[in-house]
């Protein structure tokens, strides 16, 4: 699938010769910062991909977006989206730095780029008039905030900008709090798990075909794409989504609930899960009324279930509440605090807090049986691997192991 060095002997992407995760042997230049993309490439390099991330002369802006900063003074947020990576610094506005990359590239199968449209054409780098011809086999993936074209055509894109622009912030938070930001950068987030669907995908298409091809995501159509099921309420029945808190708008109860010592989510699906959870609780008779025989009437008399949920709950704890509901099968769990949720045993046995010396952070999400990814090496320090450019810039025939 991916071709043999054409230079005997060249170093440069011989980082993870023992890499033995499904994208073993797959080589990425990540020219992205932030989150997105850094986040898409640091779960490929979880998975074994070589990556090497390339920050401009100023670094990547995460490196300094804290407090909290780790020994070093770099900010935890970077530490939490390059992992498995190496790092050298180019400024693409310059030639020589330009020609280094381009040595990069002869032997990459994945180009990652999140400039406003525009930006690698002005550096002589665009993908369909420079890149593609002189290099066939390379994928381009770009992120954007909206595209190169159409209205918001070029203009920077920012993750709350986003939630605001299409609707999230809409539908988040209460009639008392306004239109909320969701509290983590949801946008950005999926819109890395997007730009990294779509690079497998090319490189799937790539080995069946032998072309590669441009990837293209946006946090605007990422952003539109989580209206779900907003956007087909709205087309369904005109009726514009509006706040509810917690709660769900085709789904009761599904919603957070005042126990004795904190809150509750519950999430009940179906008519047969309400009747056993008005069992569990000692209020069988609330299946039977009217009010709350069914879906539908149960949304119509929210107001009234949470009423009547929350005086079954008000002397009981939320952790052996939750247990017994759970043992029943019955979807709840207390609201945790973040350290209440990576501290949680089911955190540690499914491997998702990962603590080694000089690094700590969440494990991968992505399970896979017979190829299985894992954490990569700490972050890299700033410019760490600047022997790389040196070996790019040699001549082909000086270039040594």
């Amino acid at each position: 699938m991916f071709p043999e060095s054409r230079h005997t002997g060249e170093p440069i992407w011989r980082h993870r010769p023992d890499a033995t995760g499904a994208l073993a042997g797959v080589r990425i230049v990540d020219l992205s910062r932030v989150l997105a993309g850094p986040l898409c490439t640091q779960m490929l390099a979880d998975h074994g991909a070589d990556v090497i991330k390339i920050e401009p002369p100023f670094g990547d802006e995460t490196r300094q977006l804290g407090p909290p900063f780790d020994e070093e003074g770099v900010a935890a947020y970077f530490n939490a989206v390059n992992r498995g990576k190496r790092a050298l610094s180019l400024n693409l506005a310059a030639p020589e730095d330009r020609r280094a990359l381009l040595v990069l590239l002869e032997e990459a199968d994945v180009l990652i780029e999140n400039f406003l449209p525009g930006t690698m054409e002005k550096w002589q780098l665009g993908y369909e008039s420079v890149l593609a011809p002189r290099f066939p086999r390379l994928i381009h993936c770009s992120i954007s905030g909206f595209g190169d074209s159409g209205p918001c055509g070029g203009q920077p894109g920012y993750d709350a900008v986003l939630q605001a622009m299409c609707g999230l912030m809409s539908i988040n938070g209460t009639p008392q709090s306004g239109p909320t930001r969701i509290g983590i950068p949801i946008v950005d987030h999926l819109t890395g798990y997007a730009a990294m669907n779509g690079i497998i995908m090319a490189l799937y298409h790539r080995e069946r075909t032998g072309r590669a091809q441009r990837v293209e995501t946006t946090l605007f159509d990422t952003a539109l794409s989580l209206l779900v099921p907003h956007a087909a309420n709205w087309m369904q029945s005109g009726k514009t989504p509006q706040l509810l808190g917690s709660a769900h708008p085709n789904i009761a109860p599904y919603d957070s609930f005042q126990a004795k010592d904190g809150a509750v989510f519950l999430g009940i699906l179906n008519d047969a899960q309400f009747a056993k959870f008005c069992a569990c609780i000692d209020r069988p008779a609330l299946a039977s009324d009217a009010r709350f025989k069914s879906n539908a009437a149960r949304l119509v008399h929210r107001d009234a279930l949470r009423t009547e949920i929350e005086a079954a709950f008000a002397g009981r704890e939320k952790a052996g509440l939750c247990q017994r509901l759970m043992d029943e099968g019955i979807p709840a769990a207390p609201v945790n605090t973040v350290p209440e949720a990576l501290n949680h045993p089911h955190a540690r046995h499914r491997g998702m807090l990962v603590e080694r010396p000089g690094y700590r952070g969440l494990g991968v999400p992505i399970r896979l049986h017979g190829s299985p990814g894992e954490p990569g090496n700490n972050p890299p320090r700033f410019n760490q691997n600047n022997e790389i450019k040196k070996s790019a810039l040699r001549p082909e025939g000086e270039r040594q192991p």
